[in-house]
């Protein structure tokens, strides 16, 4: 008698489960788990927020990414071993309903004067003044590249997905999200001068 291939629909056995999967499967019936997800992603997820939305927003959008992901969690793909790329969709999602504070917050770094007194020696302040010439053109640069380019690209870039997972995360084909990566960096290297602009971007 052949043997009869199992559902896709079904899960994979808790012994063949591993890493957040394991930990996120378990929570289903020991909700007490979920806080070991919690614990090893709170802060990248609340760092990432924060560079996109500032200090002030970060904490909740942070905590609500994380009460969202606990009321989905019988829902998450447990083929899926990393959470990262579904916890960076969720704040993704949740910085989306921001998106005028995030623009604000860019041209404010944009405008930011670079010529404030620096404390240090002569070559520490020449250095720190180049890293601020370069985030203002950065900011500048992320306010003109469409939303949904820029999200690919900081899902990258800042959150050092893979492509292949910035695509799991916004919920598009890996395809497009290379396409919305180059078209980002494109722009990006231009606004950030010459010196950065490859070849095959030109």
């Amino acid at each position: 008698m052949p043997a009869v291939m199992p559902s896709a629909s079904v899960p994979l056995p808790i012994q063949e489960l591993t890493g957040d999967a394991a930990l996120i499967e378990r929570s289903w019936t020991e909700p007490e788990r979920f806080a070991d997800v919690f614990d090893r992603y709170y802060s990248e997820i609340h760092g990432f927020v924060c560079r996109r939305l500032g200090p002030t927003l970060a904490d909740d959008v942070a905590s609500e990414t994380f009460l969202i992901a606990f009321d989905r969690r019988r829902r998450y793909r447990l083929s899926q071993p990393s959470a990262r790329p579904w916890l960076y969709g969720i704040a993704s999602n949740l910085v989306s309903r921001h998106r005028r504070a995030e623009l604000r917050r860019y041209r404010a770094l944009a405008r930011a004067d670079v010529t404030a007194v620096v404390d240090g020696g002569t070559e520490h302040v020449a250095a720190r003044l180049d890293a601020e010439a370069l985030r203002g053109r950065l900011a500048a640069a992320l306010v003109e590249i469409a939303d949904r380019d820029r999200e690919v690209l900081l899902l990258v870039a800042w959150a050092q997905l893979s492509c292949e997972e910035a695509a799991q995360a916004v919920g598009i084909p890996a395809g497009t999200a290379r396409s919305r990566l180059h078209r980002a960096r494109r722009r990006t290297r231009v606004a950030l001068g010459k010196d950065y602009v490859r070849e095959d971007d030109r």
